[in-house]
């Protein structure tokens, strides 16, 4: 193998942007990194390459562990998205750099020079500057700069992200042209998928600093693991259904799995890309199964294929994940897509009614929600941990949810015996189960395991004393939903007794949704019943805010009886504080959740404020406190 990557991690202000990476590239090959700004992969291709420092993991090129060498010691050519080109040097003299540094014979250098120059397309510009240079040209020229030494590995770094379409599709021509002729074994960073899809032996999706799934194209593309990869490459059509031995099945729908199914019933998500969807004037005409009748949302021309969205009544018992069903509505959303020529024979525009079918689908395996429960961390009792335990493990076996537990590693080994009653006390019935000692904090322990693997839901009962500061750190620690567990609770055969009727506390606007959408999910689980409330001042002087509150509401009841929950809402008037906790008594509800405030200048979410002064009146209540996408640090 010409790179081994091993555990490879790089940490900035404590938070992990490329987390345990762990990958091979073969001698020859051209691969490829894909993911989108922010997901870690120019930070990896930099601690490949020198460099940026490594914090963890191990590097290795051609059989050599480099990660403690410099960046010229490495045998790498680099290419950057910026060119990175000396300005004040002809394009010679840019080409016979890295050559000129090594001490290499001039004779020589000017041998190599022309071959490269040659090679790249630029045979007679060495005498030009840089600047009297197309950005592309520009581009060639530090590529045969990052090839002059000869390197055992090149590394480029978005390199076309700079340059216009057409540019970029000759350039990716040279790329691959030149990387077969060497034979050099390539890595490619790049967030744009056709590039990738061009370009690649082998591709990496990367998302948050964690390698997702690694393969060749077609089949990711085709047939991916995981929702992310899934929605990521390309246009998706994803819906939750069930796997029974003749395929999957879609509410009513039944369909066949090209690759093989399982047997027995189980839940899992169900791919098909736009080109598998069919579309036909009639039932009859269709040669696929029947997925229902369809109206045209959208119609688009996009040269040599028609892009087409429709828009599907309800499916009983189908919760479609991509596209996204707008918020308030319970239709179902298709994209499709088919040639001009079938374009043509059966003409749509938008309004009109058709057929839709299924070609081919793929089932990937439902992941479910992931819990993460914290046990006896510094002066929490062991009553506030079976509580929390207690609470998240029959959460977890309704939801289907797999759970972890973190415990505190002792030298005494209590920390061994904390967590086998963790095991004793969360009991059976659970979707997965996995355990955990550890020697951090609590907010250091969850950061450190959501840097592992992603989590929906932390749960914990907080300490009588600097509870609030806990749950602000817990909640900064990564981009997870927290639930504060009460020290009491109603038992049941199976523990506590889940909660029954959920109290959502929304402002109204788009953080309101996600905690509608979440709760809601956790309620249909729970077969739970659901008031949505919002609070508006005694006196208002915008009299459109009772009726702009009263849409939200209206769109949030219809997103939650498409899950199948029971809801009703509600809009009180006075103080924030006061309104919630009259509501709670009237309803006797038994599960708070509240939005998780936006951050502030500092980027972390406080809750000293409103939050803060509301959970010791409501410390008998499990707490849910959710954080939607506006709300991220």
């Amino acid at each position: 193998m010409s790179i081994v990557l091993e555990d490879l991690t790089k940490r900035y202000g404590g938070h992990p942007v490329v987390s345990s990476v762990s990958l091979e590239v073969g001698d020859g090959e051209l691969f490829v990194l894909l993911g989108s700004s922010g997901s870690g992969k120019s930070t990896l291709l930099r601690m490949i390459a020198g460099l940026s420092e490594v914090d963890a993991g191990r590097v290795t090129l051609r059989g050599r562990d480099v990660t403690d060498l410099p960046p010229a010691a490495r045998g790498v050519g680099f290419v950057f998205q910026s060119y990175a080109l000396f300005r004040g040097m002809p394009v010679a003299e840019n080409v016979e750099f890295a050559l000129a540094v090594r001490g290499v014979p001039a004779a020589r250098r000017r041998r190599r020079r022309d071959e490269l120059l040659e090679l790249v397309g630029l045979s007679g510009l060495g005498g030009r500057m840089p600047r009297q240079l197309s950005g592309g040209q520009q581009q060639r020229v530090a590529l045969a700069r990052a090839l002059a030494h000869q390197p055992e590995v090149l590394l480029l770094d978005e390199p076309f992200g700079a340059l216009d379409a057409k540019v970029r599709l000759e350039l990716r021509r040279t790329i691959r042209e030149i990387q077969r002729e060497l034979g050099i074994t390539t890595l490619f960073v790049t967030h744009d998928q056709e590039e990738a899809f061009e370009l690649a032996d082998r591709l990496a999706v990367l998302s948050f600093g964690r390698l997702l799934e690694v393969g060749p194209p077609d089949e990711l593309y085709l047939r991916p693991e995981t929702e992310f990869v899934a929605t990521f490459l390309g246009t998706a059509n994803l819906m939750v259904g069930e796997a029974t031995p003749e395929g999957v099945r879609l509410g009513p729908v039944q369909l066949p799995l090209s690759t093989r199914a399982e047997a027995g019933t189980r839940r899992v998500q169900v791919l098909f890309r736009p080109e598998d969807v069919a579309v036909r004037d009639s039932a009859e005409g269709l040669a696929c199964p029947l997925l229902g009748r369809a109206v045209v949302e959208q119609r688009s021309f996009v040269g040599s294929f028609e892009r087409l969205r429709l828009r599907l009544p309800p499916i009983p018992g189908v919760r479609a994940i991509a596209p996204p069903v707008p918020f308030g509505q319970d239709e179902i959303w298709v994209e499709a897509t088919r040639s001009q020529d079938l374009a043509r024979r059966f003409p749509l525009r938008p309004g009109d009614s058709t057929f839709v079918g299924v070609q081919r689908v793929h089932a990937l395996v439902h992941p479910g929600l992931r819990f993460l429960l914290l046990t006896r961390f510094g002066e929490e009792t062991s009553a506030r941990s079976r509580s929390a335990l207690a609470l998240g493990g029959e959460l977890a076996r309704r939801a289907h949810a797999r759970v972890a537990v973190l415990g505190p590693a002792a030298p005494d080994g209590s920390g061994d015996r904390a967590l086998q009653e963790a095991r004793e006390a969360l009991g059976g019935g659970l979707a997965a189960l996995e355990t955990r000692l550890t020697a951090e904090p609590p907010a250091e322990a969850v950061a450190e395991e959501v840097s592992r693997r992603p989590c929906d839901l932390v749960i914990l009962s907080l300490p009588p004393r600097d509870g609030v500061e806990m749950a602000e750190e817990v909640l900064a620690a990564g981009q997870h939903h927290l639930l504060l567990a009460p020290v009491e609770g109603g038992t049941s055969g199976n523990g506590v007794q889940p909660p029954a009727r959920l109290l959502i506390c929304v402002a109204v606007g788009e953080p309101g949704k996600e905690d509608v959408s979440f709760s809601g999910r956790l309620a249909r689980h729970l077969g739970a019943e659901v008031t949505i409330l919002t609070v508006l001042p005694e006196r208002t002087r915008d009299p459109q805010e009772e009726e702009q509150a009263a849409r939200f509401l209206d769109r949030s009841a219809r997103t939650l009886r498409r899950l199948g929950v029971p809801v009703d809402t509600r809009i009180r008037k006075g103080g924030v504080r006061e309104e919630i906790l009259a509501q709670i008594a009237e309803g006797k509800h038994d599960l708070l959740v509240l939005g998780a405030p936006l951050p502030g200048r500092d980027g972390r979410i406080g809750l000293g404020g409103f939050v803060g002064k509301l959970l010791p009146e409501t410390s008998r209540l499990p707490v849910l406190i959710v954080r939607s996408p506006e709300a991220v640090s």
